[in-house]
């Protein structure tokens, strides 16, 4: 049987003033396709809404835009995936064997509440899947809700893109809120490196998260080595 892993991208291509573009961090997509790829895995694109993912202006520039998201970027056939993602409607859990939940900020606004990602999510948790997430991904496991009603996240070891790398990359203005505060919130035990921007990644179980753009690779060999 081949593993399959299930992509999470977004929709949403501004934050809430739309002069300021968002999107999708290629990056974050293009380092864990890679690693999947390279052991055989099928990979299926997922958004809340289905349909196109915008990418983030910002994750097309130095140091983010490495060999491997142009390398994505430079693909007609990888961009093509990105005008036609799946809508959740479309996936059952029980085909996937991993969950994925890619970032950017955009993903804030339309990960939260996407009742179809909580619903494959919640699937896949309880068939004793793989759930993981790097960046702000982990928006997408804030409103997670168990069949007993418990979050998914409450007293687990999880990280995510930090307050203090919002204010270092100028866009604590322009988020619609505190990701990490929100985690703590909710009973998460939210961790993260010393240093910001470094590569980091929790593994609690079957929940694998990642802390920043340059954790998507480690993230996904996390993720790999439990599968």
């Amino acid at each position: 049987m081949t593993t399959r892993i299930l992509h999470v991208v977004t929709n949403v291509d501004a934050y809430d003033d739309p002069d300021d573009p968002t999107g999708l961090w290629l990056s974050e997509l293009a380092h864990a396709w890679e690693v999947f790829e390279k052991l055989g895995y099928a990979q299926t694109i997922v958004s809340p809404k289905g349909g196109r993912s915008p990418l983030e202006p910002r994750s097309l520039k130095f140091p983010n835009y490495d060999r491997v998201a142009r390398a994505w970027r430079n693909d007609p056939a990888r961009m093509a995936l990105l005008e036609t993602t799946l809508s959740p409607d479309q996936i059952d859990g029980a085909d996937f064997d991993a969950i994925y939940f890619t970032g950017g900020h955009a993903v804030m606004y339309d990960f939260p509440d996407s009742d179809g990602l909580q619903r494959i999510t919640r699937e896949m948790w309880e068939q004793g899947k793989i759930v993981s997430s790097v960046c702000h991904g982990y928006c997408g496991l804030l409103n997670v809700r168990l069949s007993d009603g418990s979050l998914l996240v409450d007293g687990k070891h999880l990280t995510g893109f930090a307050w203090q790398e919002e204010v270092l990359a100028r866009v604590d203005k322009l988020v619609p809120y505190n990701a990490e505060e929100e985690m703590k919130k909710r009973g998460a035990l939210y961790e993260k490196a010393k240093l910001p921007f470094v590569s980091y990644a929790v593994t609690d179980g079957r929940l694998v998260t990642g802390q920043n753009p340059g954790s998507a690779k480690e993230t996904a060999q996390k993720v790999a080595a439990l599968l």
